[in-house]
């Protein structure tokens, strides 16, 4: 049985004191969810006061971006030390804004996976198609070459502990989502992909969020699909109330 994740994405938003009232506010409002990870995701900026207003609790630190190297002259960068350093779980790599704006392709994807897993930390790694590629017919192409790549020199043992995040780029921040069949049919071909790249049971046990405009109005929908195994929230995790409701999902069947 996979452990359900549902993982806040925070983006480039809250101050200190924002992020510290908001974390206390979703603490308080998911105490009681024991049957799921939550994992909040702030900015590098307030990891630290995250970490500690969670410190009590279950949900666990996430940091949304890594450097591949431990250490050295990458002005601006973030080591994997340095997010072990402020108890940190885990890293969400290759999100589609780090793909877009800054050029991250599957190699850099590829090399922050290795060196997550290297140091401890649990990649949620995302992968996902444009609105062109959708309308053109590639979906399953693209997410398939991204997960190839991502998952270059990974083991079968080390995809337990990796998380695949699938993350439709036009449907993220737009207020569209993907409906819960288009999604299935790609979970269930990340699926289908990992069992071929690696074997059937290590493809069984890997965790599959779905990313793009989750709310609470659609999660249970969403969550009832057989190979959705949480969600990365984004807009959604930045109020108490939407974010605790998301975590308090229903499932249909």
């Amino acid at each position: 049985m996979r452990r359900t994740v549902i993982a806040g994405n925070w983006k480039m938003n809250t101050t200190l004191n924002e992020a510290k009232k908001l974390a206390h506010d979703i603490v308080e409002d998911c105490q009681n969810f024991d049957d799921i990870d939550i994992v909040l995701a702030p900015p590098f900026t307030n990891l630290a006061a995250v970490a500690e207003e969670i410190r009590e609790s279950r949900l666990e630190l996430g940091a949304q971006n890594l450097h591949w190297k431990e250490q050295g002259a990458f002005t601006g960068e973030v080591s994997p030390i340095m997010l072990k350093d402020l108890s940190c779980h885990y890293a969400i790599v290759g999100h589609s804004e780090r793909r877009q704006f800054f050029g991250e392709d599957d190699k850099i994807v590829n090399q922050k996976v290795l060196t997550a897993l290297v140091h401890g930390l649990i990649p949620i790694v995302c992968v996902g198609e444009s609105k062109v590629e959708r309308d053109r017919g590639v979906t399953f192409f693209v997410v398939d070459r991204q997960i190839k790549g991502a998952l270059k020199n990974i083991s079968s043992k080390q995809l337990g502990k990796v998380i695949v995040a699938y993350e439709p780029l036009w449907a993220i921040g737009t207020g569209q989502t993907a409906t819960p069949t288009q999604a299935q049919d790609v979970h269930q071909s990340i699926r289908d992909q990992l069992a071929v790249l690696f074997d059937r049971d290590a493809a069984a046990t890997c965790r599959i969020l779905y990313g793009g405009s989750v709310k609470p109005d659609n999660v249970d929908d969403l969550m009832s699909e057989v190979d959705i195994d949480g969600a990365l929230v984004g807009g959604a995790s930045l109020k108490a109330d939407s974010f605790s409701r998301i975590c308090g999902f229903k499932r249909s069947n």
